[in-house]
C-alpha cells in the first residue's frame, strides 16, 4: 500500500481525558513520505500516534484491511453511486470540505478552468511515480522553528544540548543514507546564519560564546561530511557548493579561527626565527567555517589507489620498490595514502558518517601507517642535519597547521575510528559490497592478497594503533595558532584526547608503544614537540608530557624524566639566545613588548608547566639526584613568581607528609624555591 490511515486512542490520564487522534501516513518504497495527525503536536520528530500506527501496521499486518487505490474504486461506481459517495462525504465532513467541494464543483463546471485542461485527477492513495524522488518525511517548518527557538535562548535551558542532538540526528540520517540529512542541515544552517546576534557581535567587536563557537565548528564539520559523500551526484554537489558560497560571502559569517578582527594580529614575523615560518595574520585571507567544505567540493574518490585501499582488505604489493617520499606502498608492501592529513582524515569521517565503517577503517590504517613512515623519514632527515641545527639553536621548521586543535580534528577522527573497531565484533562490522558501484572502473595495480590485520606489525592491534596515532598527534611540533578561540581549542582538544587515553589500561604492548614514541619525540629534533631544537612559538608540551611522565614512570623512569624535563621549557618567554648558545635563557622583560606574540592562553600554559614540575617533584621524593635535576629545570624555565612560590609550598607539603620522615633534600628544594621569589 501507499497510504495508511487509522485512529489512535490515547488512554485517559489522571488530569486528562481519553483522546482519539486521526492519523494518516503516506509511504513510498519503504519510506514514510508524509504524516498528518489531529493531535496538533508540533515537533521535528513523529508524534507518538504516528509511531503507534506504524508499529501496529508492522506487527499486525493481517488486521489492517487493504483497499484498492481510491481511483480504482471510483472507476467501478456508476453515476448514482458516485453522487451518493460525494454527498455522504460532504455530509460527514461538511465543515471541513464543503468550501473546497464547492470551489472544485465551480471549476469543473467552467469550461476554461485550469482543472479541465488536465486529463484525469490526482490520487494520493495510488503512490508516487517511479520517477518521483522519494525521501523520508521532514517537517521543514518545524526544523526551522525549533532551531530558531534554541538559538534565541542563547545557550540557556539546555538549548546547546538540543542543537547538538539535532546535529547527531543529521549524522544518524547520513549513516542511514537518508537524503533528508543534507536538507535538514541546510535548514539548520539557514537559521544559524539568520541569528541576529551575529551582526550584533560584529558591530560591537565582541566574540561569540565558546559553546556557540563549538556549534559552528560542528556545522562546518558536518558540511565537510556532506560534500565528501562518495556517492553524491555532481548536480547535488554543485547545488551545495552554490549554497555554501552564498553563506560564505555573507559579512557576518563566522571565521574559522573565531577571530572577528578585533584582536591584534600576531606580530611574530618581526622576530628573526619566525620570519620564514610565519606569515602575518593580517595579510592572510580569512577562512570562514564553510571554507573547508567549499574546498572539499573539488575533491573526488576516483583515484585508483584510493579505491583499492577502501574497497579491499587484500590490497598489497610486494614488488613495489619506490622508496620516495610519496610512494604508494611501504617496505612491507602495505598501502600508504599521501594527502594533506586533515583532508585525508575528513575522508575517514565522511565514510563513517555515510555508513561505511569498514571502508573508513581501511583508510584510517593506511593513513596511520603513512604517518609512522613519515615519522621515520623525519628522524632520518634530522639526523642528517642535526649538527647544523644544534649549532644554530633555532629552527624555522614547524607545522603551521597542528593536528590537535585543528577544525577538522584529524587525530580525534583516526582515534575514534580505530577505537570503534576495537569494540565492534568483526562479523557485525559490516562493510558494503556495493561501495564501488557507480565509482567507475579503474586500472588495476599489481598486488597480492594479504589479510587486513597483516597491515599491522606483529603484536599490534587497532587499539595500539589508536594509542600510537594519538601520541603522534599530541607530540607533533606545531605553531601556536592566532586568536583566543583557536588557542583555547588547542588546549581543550589536547585535554580531551588525553582524557580518552587515560581510560585505556596500559599493558605491556601499549607500554612498548609509549616507549617507542617517547624515544622518537626526544630524538626527532624540530619535527617533534619534545625535540632538542624547536620553533620558538611551538605549542608547549607540558600537559602531554605530564601524561607521558605518569604513564612511563612505573615502567621506565629514566625515559619518563627525560621527556618531562625536556618539556619544561617555554621558549616563547625567552628572548633570542645567541646563535649556538641555548644555555642562558633570558626573562621576558628583555623582549621588546610590541614584538611579543599574543598568547591568550599563556596563564593556562604556565599553570600546566607548574603542574608538570609539581608532578616530577612528587615522584622524585627520596631521590637526591632527580630532585636536583628537577630544581634546576624549575629555576631555568619557570618565570612566574607565583608559580615558583606554589612549587615551594608543594615541595614543603610533600617533604613533610605525616606518614613518613621529612625529606631533607625536598625541604632544601622548597627553601631554594622560596628564596628565589624574594
Amino acid at each position: 500500500g501507499f497510504h495508511l490511515s487509522g485512529t489512535v486512542t490515547e488512554p485517559a490520564m489522571q488530569s486528562e481525558p481519553e483522546t482519539v487522534c486521526n492519523v494518516a501516513i503516506s509511504f513510498d518504497r519503504c519510506k514514510i513520505t508524509s504524516v498528518t495527525c489531529s493531535c496538533g503536536n508540533k515537533d521535528i520528530f513523529y508524534c507518538a500516534h504516528v509511531v503507534a500506527l506504524s508499529l501496529y501496521r508492522i506487527r499486525k499486518p493481517d488486521q489492517v484491511k487493504l483497499h484498492l487505490p481510491i481511483s480504482e474504486t471510483l472507476f467501478q461506481m456508476n453515476r448514482d453511486q458516485l453522487q451518493k459517495f460525494v454527498q455522504y462525504l460532504i455530509t460527514v465532513h461538511h465543515t471541513e470540505v464543503l468550501p473546497t467541494a464547492q470551489k472544485l464543483a465551480d471549476e469543473i463546471l467552467s469550461q476554461n478552468s485550469e482543472i479541465n485542461q488536465v486529463h484525469g485527477a490526482p490520487d494520493p492513495t495510488a503512490g508516487a511515480s517511479i520517477d518521483d524522488d522519494n525521501c523520508w518525511h521532514l517537517d521543514e517548518e518545524q526544523v526551522q522553528e525549533q532551531v530558531k527557538l534554541f538559538l534565541s535562548q542563547g545557550g540557556y535551558h539546555g538549548s546547546g544540548k538540543q542543537l547538538n542532538l539535532l546535529f547527531a540526528k543529521v549524522r544518524e540520517m547520513l549513516k542511514m543514507r537518508d537524503s533528508n540529512g543534507a536538507r535538514m542541515l541546510t535548514l539548520i544552517t539557514e537559521q544559524f546564519m539568520a541569528d541576529p546576534r551575529l551582526s550584533l557581535w560584529r558591530q560591537q567587536g565582541t566574540t561569540m560564546t565558546d559553546k556557540y563557537r563549538q556549534l559552528w565548528d560542528e556545522l562546518g564539520a558536518l558540511w565537510m561530511c556532506i560534500v565528501l559523500n562518495p556517492h553524491c551526484k555532481l548536480e547535488q554537489k554543485a547545488s551545495w557548493l552554490k549554497q555554501l558560497k552564498k553563506w560564505n560571502s555573507v559579512d557576518v559569517c563566522p571565521w574559522e579561527d573565531g577571530n572577528h578582527g578585533n584582536e591584534l594580529p600576531n606580530l611574530t614575523n618581526a622576530l628573526p626565527q619566525g620570519a620564514n615560518a610565519n606569515q602575518d595574520s593580517s595579510n592572510r585571507p580569512h577562512r570562514t567555517v564553510f571554507t573547508r567544505a567549499i574546498e572539499a567540493c573539488d575533491l573526488h574518490w576516483q583515484d585508483s589507489h584510493l579505491q583499492h585501499i577502501i574497497s579491499s582488505d587484500l590490497y598489497t604489493n610486494y614488488c613495489y620498490h619506490d622508496d620516495t617520499e610519496n610512494s604508494l606502498f611501504d617496505s612491507h608492501g602495505w598501502p600508504l595514502w599521501h594527502e594533506h592529513v586533515p583532508t585525508a582524515c575528513a575522508r575517514v569521517d565522511a565514510l563513517r558518517s555515510h555508513g561505511y565503517p569498514r571502508e573508513a577503517l581501511r583508510l584510517a590504517i593506511a593513513i596511520v601507517n603513512t604517518l609512522r613512515r613519515q615519522q621515520q623519514k623525519q628522524l632520518e632527515m634530522f639526523r642528517a642535519q642535526k649538527k647544523e641545527l644544534i649549532h644554530r639553536g633555532v629552527t624555522s621548521i614547524t607545522n603551521l597547521e597542528g593536528w590537535v586543535g585543528h577544525p577538522l580534528d584529524p587525530i580525534g577522527t583516526l582515534f575514534s575510528s580505530l577505537m570503534e573497531a576495537c569494540r565492534v565484533d568483526d562479523d557485525s562490522f559490516h562493510g558494503f559490497a556495493d561501495f564501488m558501484e557507480n565509482m567507475g572502473h579503474c586500472k588495476s595495480l599489481e598486488y597480492q592478497h594479504l589479510p587486513a590485520h597483516k597491515f599491522l606489525e606483529e603484536g599490534e592491534s587497532y587499539l595500539t594503533l589508536a594509542v600510537e596515532v594519538a601520541l603522534i598527534g599530541l607530540g607533533q611540533q606545531r605553531i601556536m595558532p592566532d586568536g583566543l578561540y583557536a588557542q583555547e581549542k588547542v588546549c581543550r582538544n589536547e585535554e580531551q584526547l588525553i582524557s580518552k587515553l587515560q581510560e585505556i589500561e596500559l599493558d605491556d604492548t601499549l607500554v612498548k608503544i609509549f616507549r617507542k614514541q617517547a624515544v622518537f619525540l626526544l630524538e626527532a629534533g624540530p619535527y617533534s614537540g619534545l625535540g632538542e631544537v624547536i620553533h620558538r612559538e611551538s605549542v608547549p608540551m607540558h600537559t602531554f608530557a605530564k601524561y607521558l611522565f605518569t604513564s612511563l614512570l612505573p615502567h621506565d623512569a629514566e625515559l619518563a624524566y627525560k621527556a618531562a624535563l625536556r618539556a619544561m621549557r617555554l621558549l616563547v618567554l625567552e628572548s633570542t639566545a645567541p646563535s649556538g648558545d641555548m644555555s642562558r635563557p633570558h626573562h621576558i622583560a628583555s623582549v621588546v613588548p610590541n614584538r611579543y606574540p599574543r598568547w591568550f592562553t599563556l596563564s593556562h600554559i604556565e599553570s600546566q608547566q607548574c603542574e608538570l614540575a609539581s608532578t616530577m617533584l612528587t615522584a622524585a621524593k627520596g631521590d637526591v639526584r632527580r630532585l636536583e635535576t628537577v630544581l634546576e629545570s624549575i629555576q631555568k624555565n619557570i618565570h612566574s613568581s607565583s608559580h615558583i612560590f606554589k612549587l615551594a609550598q608543594d615541595a614543603f607539603k610533600i617533604a613533610t607528609l605525616m606518614d613518613s620522615l621529612p625529606d631533607i633534600t625536598l625541604l632544601k628544594v622548597s627553601l631554594e624555591l622560596g628564596l628565589q621569589v624574594f
